[in-house]
């Protein structure tokens, strides 16, 4: 099972590398059900690979002026602070269990991964039904309310703390809704993002969890490798129809993660 987690750790580079997020997509389910994490841990995990696996495939959109750092940081801030706050003190007092109801519970772990499973769902209706976004004139942009992108970013923190996501699938359509980026450049900024914003919030669990860092170091040189993978098919294949299949891939691991936990 391992081996298959390292080849699968290749896949999480590749899908960030050419879709600027989605990483944590397939890291969170790789460290639960291939590597046996204890499933609050592997959320901590999930943050560091996929912020260094972020922060390495951001260079080279950032050298082909991929990344708006104006945005990436206006979204960003807000993001980072709610996401530390939430790894550094919401989940640690999280109740285990979550509720328990006669006979029925739903522990802390499971909790996470069904919200983390919800979010899937919900985010792949926007890649499966998204339609090519036409660029903004610049002073339709210079209109737009920024500290709408503030709170968002403020809020997608939160939910990507709280479940231990790099939370691409949430941050590039609202990149793409609030401030009118084209696809390219809002994959560039997001994985810009996401390094940010996982490498602190990892901070907040690594001062109050031990990690086992063979492992972590192993499964991120993996998906390190897939994303220079990823930057090349990023370029020769279309983004829409990238986002489309991906779509589709994001629902089925949520749904079947939804199904594991509280049906089967």
């Amino acid at each position: 099972m391992e081996i298959i987690g390292y080849a699968v750790s290749i896949l999480i580079g590749v899908v960030l590398g050419m879709l600027g997020g989605g990483g944590s997509i397939l890291t969170i389910p790789v460290l639960v059900y291939l590597f046996h994490i204890e499933p609050i841990m592997a959320t901590a995990y999930s943050l560091f690979v996929v912020g260094t696996t972020s922060l390495v495939a951001a260079i080279p959109k950032y050298k082909d002026h991929l990344v708006n750092l104006r945005t990436g940081f206006l979204f960003g801030i807000p993001s980072i602070a709610s996401m530390f706050i939430t790894r550094k003190w919401i989940v640690p007092s999280l109740p285990d269990p979550m509720l328990v109801f006669n006979n029925f519970f739903i522990s802390k772990g499971t909790f996470v991964l069904g919200l983390f499973a919800l979010l899937m769902v919900l985010a792949s209706y926007s890649m499966i039904v998204g339609k090519e976004q036409r660029k903004i004139h610049p002073r339709v942009m210079a209109r737009i309310k920024w500290h709408w992108i503030v709170l968002q970013g403020f809020l997608i923190g939160f939910l990507t703390g709280l479940v231990g996501a790099g939370g691409g699938f949430l941050i590039i359509p609202a990149l793409v809704l609030l401030t009118g980026l084209t696809i390219r450049i809002a994959v560039g900024t997001s994985l810009f993002i996401i390094a940010i914003n996982s490498l602190i919030g990892f901070l907040g669990d690594l001062m109050t969890h031990s990690m086992e860092w063979p492992l972590l170091l192993r499964v991120s040189a993996f998906a390190i490798l897939g994303t220079f993978i990823g930057n090349q098919f990023s370029k020769k294949i279309s983004q829409q129809k990238l986002k489309r299949v991906f779509g589709w891939f994001t629902l089925a691991i949520g749904s079947w993660i939804l199904v594991r936990e509280f049906l089967l």
